[in-house]
């Protein structure tokens, strides 16, 4: 079965082939005869009902420097593509909410992995308040009083922006922090979203695990340790990516929430775990394949295409 794959991703030459997820999952199609094309976000767009975007076919290599090799760029009808990726980095901005609604045209027929209504409806710090008892105690406001009031109540806190991704902008702010002020004017007066502050989880000095979960299930898991002084533990910040297997607790944790993301047509996805708490469920463009694989000597890229090729619908 040669399919047509059309990759909605960041420009080829900026991706670390050692560590995007992207990437292997193109060089695990163009392994199985599958036939690729990259366009960028900005090259998608909607006249009179037709989805359309310039795009350049591609092949790929692990080789750097090397990467990527583009054929003439053509003007695609993605409702005649088998597959569109949609893999581009946050923000989570309006820019990005819009193409889950253009995408929305073409898909299931043409089918857009993840799917982009559920996509747009499953924002990463959002989404996890749907599932009772696996979240750390939470606030998400903008009222300056109702976050001074948590911050009295539970003293040690987390305070981050509701749609920031890689850790930008996440502070521990501590009992005795005098900063605390200044930030939350710094938050409330340079954007009108609320803000996402949570109670601090000590835990997460021995890590924040990142576990992948293809089509509902889990399918492996690496530990990310924060440096020294840093309470983030991304790796592009300098955290420490360590094996890991997982616990009883987050089995327990995956189970609830694997259903609800196979409904909603989420075949790859990326959660964060913080000793028994699940802190976000990563939809928009999940990472960690790469690292899982490394320690695990598995083969993810696989097991996401066999998901998709299974969703497909019969033409």
């Amino acid at each position: 079965m040669t399919l047509h794959v059309a990759i909605q991703m960041d420009p080829m030459e900026s991706i670390n082939i050692d560590g995007d997820s992207t990437f292997v999952l193109a060089l695990e199609a163009q392994r199985r005869g599958h036939v690729l094309y990259h366009y960028v976000p900005r090259k998608l767009t909607f006249l009179d009902g037709k989805v359309t975007a310039v795009a350049n076919p591609m092949k790929v290599r692990r080789e750097k420097g090397n990467h990527f090799e583009f054929g003439a760029p053509e003007k695609l009808d993605l409702s005649k593509m088998d597959v569109v990726l949609m893999r581009q980095d946050p923000p989570f901005d309006m820019a990005y909410i819009t193409a889950t609604h253009i995408l929305e045209h073409i898909h299931p027929k043409t089918l857009v992995v993840n799917d982009p209504a559920h996509v747009r409806n499953a924002p990463e710090k959002l989404f996890v308040t749907h599932f009772e008892g696996v979240m750390p105690t939470t606030l998400i406001s903008a009222d300056v009083e109702e976050i001074k009031a948590f911050r009295r109540e539970y003293k040690d806190i987390i305070l981050k922006p509701l749609y920031g991704n890689g850790g930008a902008g996440v502070f521990h702010v501590k009992p005795d922090d005098e900063n605390f002020g200044s930030l939350l004017e710094l938050f409330t007066t340079t954007s009108r979203e609320p803000v996402i502050v949570q109670r601090y989880i000590p835990q997460v000095r021995a890590g924040d695990k990142r576990i992948v979960l293809i089509d509902g299930k889990a399918a492996g898991a690496i530990n990310r340790v924060p440096s020294q002084g840093e309470a983030r533990s991304n790796m592009h910040v300098g955290g420490r990516p360590e094996k890991s297997d997982l616990t009883k607790r987050e089995h327990e944790i995956c189970e609830q929430i694997g259903p609800a993301l196979r409904e909603r047509g989420i075949l790859f996805a990326g959660i964060d775990v913080i000793g028994d708490y699940l802190t976000e469920i990563n939809v928009t463009s999940p990472t960690g394949l790469q690292e899982i694989n490394r320690f695990n000597g598995s083969v993810l890229e696989s097991q996401i295409w066999d998901a998709i090729e299974s969703r497909l619908p019969q033409k």
